[in-house]
């Protein structure tokens, strides 16, 4: 608690004393949140009291000092999810927050030749030890444990049961043998030849979430986006810069019945403010032997599809050229209008339980984890958001970009 006081007292006598502190403090008080240029400003203004007094490379303990001083003085500003609250700002463990990235930011202007040791990010998988394609404790605990004949037994009389609540039960006695062959690198491609009921038997994917994490989380998505996060992304996409593509998406998910008869270029409104996020969370970048920025509305395409009623699904799967990551196909009239969705992951289509876009989406977020494949690279920013933010899954186990 002292050294939390004294944290407190450092910030404030900084930005009061510092031009453009004042306005951070009184922009607090009356909104009890700071916009994202304020909120610039004063980590701004901190990190260049932190190098004035401490050098280029202030320890440790220094930049942990400034970002508690931070959440003690504005409450509000810290995160309930994360350990001490304030690791967005300074995280010691993994360097990162907006007052280690604006240190290194000064460091490169003061120091070219120290440039190439804050280059390479990597790739987005590099450093984690959460996600999709880690092994992990399940919330499961099995009444009864089978052997490994007994599953193979359990996986034979499945492929033949015309029982879907039967299929439910045997998946669910199978979980923990599945999940050995999912994060088998060997055996992992041939999941949906050894378990084909996911492509027929709707809610399997959900099954299999809920018992990896738990009933609360599973539910977490459906629960708070059109209650918390919707309208939040709506309102930050409005200072996007404006495009055609940008608007579209926001006059759909702002209102959702004002489309024109005959549109049928615009989806529906949850999916909509969906697609905003992968706009406000820009594509991850493609890597040094792969120049070139890839758009929001490029990296779209490998999230959903579309495709009209009356499309040979068998077809579109046989035109995939390569594995790739599950992305949504959505069949209807129209996009605004789709009567179905699958998850297409390795030319497999399975049928989504949920006819909504939003449930669609939660499915597919969930069939990354239930098949243990990563993030696609132009989506790893965005889903990432959605795994620690919505999910809450691996908060402070995988890195999450700056803009994330």
């Amino acid at each position: 608690m002292r050294l939390d006081h004294e944290a407190k007292k450092l910030v404030e006598s900084i930005l009061v004393q510092k031009p453009g502190g004042e306005h951070v403090i009184n922009e607090y008080n009356q909104t009890k949140t700071l916009g994202d240029e304020t909120r610039r400003k004063m980590v701004n203004i901190l990190a260049a009291d932190m190098t004035e007094k401490n050098g280029t490379s202030p320890p440790r303990q220094v930049k942990e000092k400034y970002a508690r001083g931070i959440v003690a003085l504005f409450p509000y500003l810290s995160d309930p999810f994360s350990k001490n609250g304030y690791e967005h700002y300074y995280d010691s463990e993994s360097g990162t927050g907006y007052l280690a990235w604006r240190i290194k930011t000064i460091q490169r202007g003061l120091a070219k030749e120290r440039r190439a040791s804050f280059e390479g990010q990597g790739s987005p998988s590099e450093g984690m030890s959460g996600g999709p394609t880690v092994r992990r404790e399940s919330e499961f605990t099995p009444e009864i444990v089978l052997s490994e004949d007994e599953c193979k037994e359990a996986i034979v009389f499945m492929k033949h049961s015309a029982d879907e609540d039967t299929v439910k039960k045997k998946m669910k006695l199978t979980f923990d043998y599945r999940r050995k062959l999912v994060l088998d690198p060997m055996q992992s491609s041939d999941i949906l030849t050894v378990f084909p009921r996911f492509k027929d038997v709707k809610g399997l994917i959900e099954q299999d979430f809920v018992l990896m994490f738990g009933e609360e989380v599973s539910g977490k998505l459906l629960e708070k986006w059109t209650t918390a996060f919707k309208k939040k992304v709506i309102q930050q996409s409005r200072k996007l810069p404006t495009t055609s593509d940008v608007e579209e998406l926001l006059l759909a998910a702002q209102f959702p019945d004002d489309s024109e008869e005959g549109v049928n270029f615009v989806w529906d409104s949850d999916l909509s403010s969906i697609l905003l996020l992968l706009h406000l969370i820009p594509p991850s970048a493609q890597g040094r032997k792969r120049p070139g920025k890839v758009s929001a509305s490029q990296a779209e395409k490998h999230l959903v599809v579309f495709k009209k009623s009356g499309t040979n699904i068998e077809e579109h799967l046989r035109n995939i050229t390569a594995s790739a990551q599950p992305y949504l196909l959505a069949v209807g009239p129209q996009k605004n209008a789709v009567h179905q969705f699958f998850i297409v992951l390795d030319q497999h289509a399975i049928p989504c339980k949920s006819t909504s876009s939003l449930g669609a989406f939660d499915e597919l977020f969930n069939a990354h984890f239930v098949f243990g494949t990563s993030y696609n690279t132009m989506l790893h920013n965005m889903y990432t958001f959605i795994q620690t933010t919505v999910y809450n899954i691996d908060v402070g186990k995988v890195k999450e970009s700056s803009c994330c």
